[in-house]
């Protein structure tokens, strides 16, 4: 999603938007003790890149793991994604209301643990993202553990939840205070030869606070001519570099130090929003990459993390006009599908950007900015605001109902989030 900054005003702003931008060198070496504050007063948002508050609301050449290093990881067959004898069984007792809750990640504001408490127990909401600037690990830590104890149970097995953060660096840092580092931006992060042994470390403190999932690194290349003029990303030097080879390094490092930590992170924004000037979580203009093919060299960092093991990409709403003409990123069977899955072979859990309150699909329905993506091949619909979450659930259902085809494409998306967390015990049968 577009970047959420750290300093997210919290009053009215109920969900915050996902938007963060910057522009900078590609060289490595330097400091990553110190974090420098954009100078612009507006801070960007959380997954993609963090804008301010919008709404009510390497590193190493080996990896830790392979995209199919593990022995459950699902494989995809013309039937769709393989998988093991647990994930088979709790997916196929699951109702259709609990299937698609597990295809959903929602937001949750400071100060209301069980503000998603409804949403996990009538829509089994299977994944959630921590926004608006939560403070303190203890106080983190007690909100990740009530979160497990109250996630879905499926015939007597427990199905429990992607607890993610976007703990990110520079003004992209949801989780801060006692117990969080207060960390570099992408750009200084480039600068640090040990990025992974960094990274590892930051992962250890999401860890401790329950948090499994973190929705970095970024892997946009902003070219050091648009620079700071690329909204989401270069304004706020999110990026590790201004080529591709300098922002695959830098996300590598960056994911498999969280890998190493025991935590998974999530590639972003594909397939690649350093080009665009616009933010994402703010606007619908200045949002198209009018540069972007299907071999554009930008797509490199995203193949290299895929390689090393990332199991987790996020699709970005952006427009690639010679790729699929006005069609947003994440609702694009082409790209997702197509480039992504197809092409770049990548067979894990493909997440979109923020949808809740990003005016890019603003003028989209609710319910088919759901539909939509699962529609383009991808799996988990993130959303900042919560309340959206029965309206999406509602609209798979009724689309899975009538339609054969999404039907099928539901059961592998919920076959693929159920293999993830299988993998990361998550889930155990037996």
């Amino acid at each position: 999603m577009p970047t959420r900054p750290r300093h997210l005003p919290r009053a009215a702003a109920g969900l915050a938007v996902l938007a963060l931008v910057g522009c900078g060198s590609d060289t490595g070496g330097g400091s990553t003790t110190s974090t420098s504050t954009p100078a612009s007063s507006t801070s960007p948002s959380a997954s993609s890149s963090a804008s301010s508050s919008s709404s009510s609301t390497a590193s190493s050449s080996s990896s830790p793991r392979t995209s199919s290093s593990s022995s459950t990881s699902a494989s995809t067959t013309a039937a769709g994604p393989k998988a093991s004898s647990c994930v088979s069984g709790v997916r196929d007792a699951m109702t259709s209301t609990q299937q698609a809750g597990q295809l959903l990640m929602a937001a949750m504001q400071p100060g209301s643990p069980t503000g998603l408490d409804s949403a996990i127990s009538q829509q089994a909401l299977g994944s959630m993202l921590y926004l608006g600037g939560w403070q303190g690990s203890s106080t983190v830590a007690a909100a990740s553990s009530h979160l497990q104890e109250v996630s879905p149970t499926v015939n007597g097995t427990k199905v429990g939840m992607l607890v993610s953060a976007d703990q990110e660096g520079g003004e992209v840092q949801q989780l801060t205070g006692s117990g969080f580092t207060s960390l570099p931006s992408g750009l200084e992060q480039a600068q640090d030869p040990q990025l992974r042994t960094s990274a590892k470390a930051w992962g250890s403190e999401l860890k401790q606070a329950g948090v499994n999932v973190n929705l970095a690194p970024v892997a946009d290349t902003v070219p050091a001519a648009i620079g700071r003029a690329n909204q989401p990303i270069g304004k706020w030097g999110r990026q590790y570099g201004s080529t591709p080879a300098a922002a695959g390094k830098g996300a590598l490092a960056f994911a498999q130090g969280m890998q190493d930590a025991g935590v998974e992170p999530t590639v972003k924004h594909f397939p690649g929003i350093g080009r665009i000037t616009g933010n994402t979580d703010l606007t619908a203009t200045g949002i198209s990459d009018t540069v972007a093919t299907t071999n554009d060299p930008h797509l490199a960092p995203f193949a290299q993390n895929i390689k090393g093991g990332t199991r987790i990409v996020m699709v970005g709403s952006a427009h690639y006009p010679k790729i699929d003409g006005e069609t947003p990123a994440l609702f694009s069977k082409k790209i997702v599908t197509g480039m992504l899955r197809d092409d770049m072979g990548f067979d894990g859990v493909a997440i979109t950007d923020d949808v809740g309150a990003a005016k890019a699909v603003s003028a989209t329905p609710v319910g088919q900015r759901a539909t939509k993506f699962i529609a383009a091949g991808g799996d988990i619909v993130l959303t900042a605001d919560p309340a959206q979450v029965s309206t999406m659930v509602s609209a798979i259902q009724t689309k899975a109902k009538g339609d054969p085809a999404f039907a099928k494409q539901v059961t592998a998306s919920v076959t693929r989030v159920l293999t993830l967390k299988e993998d990361m015990g998550l889930l155990r049968c037996g």
